[in-house]
């Protein structure tokens, strides 16, 4: 059985897939790898490539189905099936990239707490019983990690690539999962992957936002549960 390499979303940690770790790790290997010392999108995927089983099933979320889809685009022959959950295949836009440069600033300056409390995890989840929970546990995964991951992250998005062609060519098991309610990667970003992918099954979770992994994990592990038996 091949082993699962977990990528976990900007800074995130492992703990961001902890239902997940929770049910399938009696099943086969779980690897959750950090995507958080590069300033690249490539150097990410290849750092990951280098520790790797030879052969493995790959799941991510967020920036780590940006590195998932980078990691598919280098070496095809070793990845078993895909997952690719609450992300999107296409290069950031100018606007995007303009909004990013003041939060890097601000992180520069010591504002990491604010960015990541007022400007980006209210935007992560839907309305739900667990919202803040998971809006603190968000937090201090971040507060973790540091400032330094919070600007190798923001400059490796910044440049990463459209993968539309990667999704075309690729031919194995794919799962696209995302929340009904995400804001940051919207339905329509995981139709397209759905599309551009030859066989890929499309799951929307419902009363979940970006990070379906915690707002709605037992509807996540069954769908991971069955395209990993695909």
């Amino acid at each position: 059985m091949t082993p699962l390499i977990l990528l976990p979303g900007m800074m995130c940690d492992a703990r961001l897939f902890g239902p997940q770790i929770a049910a399938l790790s009696g099943r086969r290997a779980l690897i959750c790898a950090p995507i958080s010392e590069r300033t690249s999108v490539g150097a990410l995927a290849a750092d990951i490539l280098a520790d790797a089983p030879s052969r493995f099933a790959l799941a991510g979320l967020s920036m780590g189905g940006i590195v998932a889809m980078e990691i598919l685009r280098q070496a095809p022959e070793r990845v078993d099936r895909i997952a690719l959950l609450d992300t999107n295949p296409l290069a950031e836009t100018s606007d995007v990239k303009a909004r990013r440069l003041p939060q890097m600033t601000a992180v520069r300056g010591g504002g990491l707490v604010t960015v990541m409390r007022d400007e980006m995890k209210p935007n992560y989840l839907s309305d739900g019983p667990n919202r803040a929970e998971i809006l603190d546990l968000c937090l201090d995964m971040a507060l973790r990690l540091g400032p330094d991951v919070f600007l190798n992250q923001s400059h490796a998005l910044m440049d990463r690539p459209d993968q539309s062609e990667t999704l075309k060519a690729a031919d194995l098991p794919a799962l696209v999962l995302c929340g009904q309610d995400d804001r940051l990667c919207p339905l329509a970003r995981h139709e397209l992957m759905a599309d551009l992918i030859h066989g890929a099954r499309l799951v929307v979770v419902e009363a979940a936002g970006h990070l379906p992994t915690l707002e709605q994990p037992e509807l996540t592990n069954a769908a991971l549960a069955r395209w990993l038996e695909e």
